[in-house]
């Protein structure tokens, strides 16, 4: 619920500094309250679910290509798409081996790794 409140500050973050702050916000508040924010929530995460690092990071990237960097569309479906992402792999781990449970975090790693290989790829960055 506190992710709600980031819209703005987010989309206006999104601008670039200069331009945030000829719009009047007071940018450097807004980034320290949100890395505060973020640095919670993913605390909060880790605890209550455990090391399911791949659905924080991999989720919004895959929704950002979709639909684009605005954080009013970006967000929620960021929070539907990590559940459900969580809801098929873990389907997925307990009916792939059907004797043997693989553990979620395992398959969850061999989506995201991947992934984010062929994000820096894209970046043109060496890997």
């Amino acid at each position: 619920m506190l992710t709600i409140v980031a819209i703005r500050p987010l989309n206006l973050l999104l601008l670039g500094d200069d331009t945030a702050t000829l719009l009047g916000a007071p940018v450097q508040r807004f980034r320290f309250l949100l890395i505060l924010l973020a640095a919670f929530l993913a605390g909060a995460a880790v605890s209550v679910a455990g090391l399911l690092s791949f659905v924080g990071l991999v989720v919004p990237h895959m929704i950002r290509l979709l639909i684009g960097s605005d954080v009013r569309y970006l967000l929620p479906l960021s929070i539907v798409g990590g559940a459900g992402l969580v809801v098929f792999t873990d389907t997925l781990a307990r009916t792939l081996f059907d004797p043997i449970e693989l553990p979620v975090g395992i398959l969850l790693a061999c989506i995201g790794a991947p992934f984010f290989l062929f994000l820096l790829n894209k970046k043109g960055l060496s890997v």
